[in-house]
């Protein structure tokens, strides 16, 4: 796919209005390998940011409030597009929620006005509402159990209530829970049947992902290590393969080519992955979305 191409097609205004991006993202250990650095991230997610604003589409990302993360930083990409339809949902696990005072998650919603909304859930997963079974003052630290089960609920609310998963880079070790956050946000999207996108140039668990599914070779970069030996993830990645086979076959169902997935799962370039992932949104699901293309 040309640059000339890729400007000719992009979407226009409106045609992601009601879709949902969940963008999941977290640092890869492999970044300095592949001559990247942590800018790179947040310019890739700034250009998805963009062209999923400017088509009128929306973001969900499943995170916590701290100011330098990356859910800062997708405000202030509101900020400059001038979205004031709260396009941005931020979805917070049970046990991030619990971390702040009221008064604190108080402060975060009028500080973020009409740019964005917060989503409060239990352990299950569910929204509740922000002071359910506590006052004040953060309640006390809770069990890895219930940090377990709360990030899990986190992650399946998100697959029920977004119409498309990005993933970008992405821990394979020093998880909570059974599986590395990413892995297990892969799954929720295959059991859901939701388009899946693997911007696997960044490398991390993302690409071990790309590879464990036949998008990419893992040919490309010299050393890079796609093994596991943790049995918890070579038992979530051998689920994951099952669920896409059994509910899709070999296809990710998410409006890419094959030829287009692998480009997705070997870029680095950001306006080149926000390009791809608008394109796919909008073949999949836009408004005015034509024949499938099937990766």
């Amino acid at each position: 796919m040309s640059a000339r191409k890729k400007r000719a097609d992009l979407l226009p205004p409106g045609s992601l209005t009601n879709v949902c991006l969940g963008v999941s993202v977290s640092e890869s250990a492999d970044l300095a390998r592949l001559g990247l650095t942590e800018m790179h991230f947040r310019l890739t997610l700034a250009e998805v940011a963009r062209c999923v604003l400017v088509s009128g589409g929306y973001l969900a990302y499943g995170g916590h409030l701290e100011p330098q993360g990356y859910t800062t930083f997708l405000v202030h990409e509101l900020e400059r597009y001038g979205r004031r339809d709260r396009a941005l949902k931020i979805c917070l696990a049970w046990s991030e929620h619990r971390k702040l005072a009221l008064s604190a998650l108080a402060a975060e919603k009028d500080n973020l006005g009409l740019l964005a909304e917060l989503v409060y859930l239990d352990p299950s997963g569910s929204p509740v509402g922000v002071d359910t079974e506590r006052g004040e003052e953060p309640p006390q630290d809770l069990d890895a159990e219930t940090i377990r089960r709360s990030l899990t609920g986190l992650r399946r609310y998100m697959a029920r209530t977004t119409q498309g998963r990005l993933l970008i880079g992405g821990r394979r070790t020093d998880f909570q829970g059974d599986m590395p956050g990413l892995l297990e946000e892969a799954l929720c999207a295959v059991e859901a049947r939701q388009p899946l996108y693997l911007a696997g140039g960044y490398g991390g668990i993302t690409h071990d992902i790309a590879v464990a599914l036949g998008v990419d070779d893992a040919k490309w970069v010299p050393n890079l290590n796609t093994g596991h030996t943790d049995a918890r993830v070579l038992a979530a990645m051998e689920k994951l393969i099952h669920a896409l086979r059994s509910s899709r076959g070999q296809s990710l169902e998410n409006g890419l080519s094959r030829e287009e997935n692998q480009q997705l799962a070997t870029c680095h370039r950001p306006s080149e992955i926000a390009t791809l992932v608008s394109l796919a949104l909008g073949r999949r699901l836009g408004r005015s979305s034509g024949a499938e293309t099937n990766g």
